[in-house]
């Protein structure tokens, strides 16, 4: 492989599947059985905010029946030992890559376990049931406390921090995405137009894959600690 100082990987749900976490999108476009209208918008909460909390109240709890797979150790072991720039941009809103021990890392659609409060714009860690009569730690408001995810409609977190990123990495790694959800399936374009190398991890081609200089089929778990020691492999 070519030279490499900065790097950039993306991660999608594919890396927390090998984990047990389910995609939840299926091929029918239902999320568990939900139109992602009605969970994840914020048009839908403001409809049904005892739906919107309980689905999302069922996500919190299964992240502590799983645990982080070989893809994730890989990454938080690329981010504790790469000495040049490293950028970690996962689109899952589960705290996999933080057990793993990553910390480069940027949850551009949210977290799990945080809480956002509408009336006072607090945010907090939350990994108890949330609810509709919540109570912010912040201003003590009941009831105004929502997840902190990034539903449709809504801009993802940490977009300035992305794009400068992407402009002035040297590697571009996409893993386990479908390269259908913009603005995460157009990094590829912009890595590779300021001079990156792309490479794609999944399962089978994305829908952008293309784009990429190099593709790799197979599972985050073999793959992903793979391409990781051929970047250490010099140092």
């Amino acid at each position: 492989m070519p030279e490499v100082r900065n790097i950039v990987v993306l991660t999608g749900a594919g890396i927390s599947a090998e984990s047990g976490l389910a995609t939840f999108r299926a091929e029918d476009g239902l999320w568990e059985g939900h139109r992602v209208e009605e969970v994840a918008t914020p048009e839908g909460f403001a409809a049904d905010p005892g739906l919107v909390h309980a689905f999302y109240d069922s996500r919190r709890a299964r992240l502590g029946e799983v645990v982080p797979n070989a893809a994730h150790e890989a990454l938080a072991r690329l981010d504790a030992t790469w000495p040049g720039e490293l950028l970690i941009v996962t689109q899952n809103v589960d705290d996999l890559h933080e057990r793993a021990g990553a910390k480069r890392l940027v949850h551009m659609h949210g977290e799990l376990l945080r809480g956002w409060c509408l009336a006072c714009d607090g945010r907090f860690g939350w990994a108890a049931p949330m609810g509709e009569e919540a109570v912010c730690p912040a201003c003590d408001a009941a009831g105004a406390v929502r997840p902190d995810i990034v539903w449709f409609g809504e801009m993802p977190y940490e977009m300035e921090r992305i794009e400068k990123a992407l402009r002035s990495c040297d590697l571009f790694v996409s893993i386990g995405t479908s390269g259908a959800v913009y603005p995460a399936a157009g990094y590829v374009q912009t890595a590779k137009y300021c001079g990156a190398r792309t490479v794609e991890i999944n399962l089978a081609p994305s829908l952008g894959s293309v784009m990429f200089d190099e593709v790799r089929i197979g599972r985050a778990g073999v793959e992903v600690p793979r391409l990781v020691g051929e970047l250490l492999a010099p140092l």
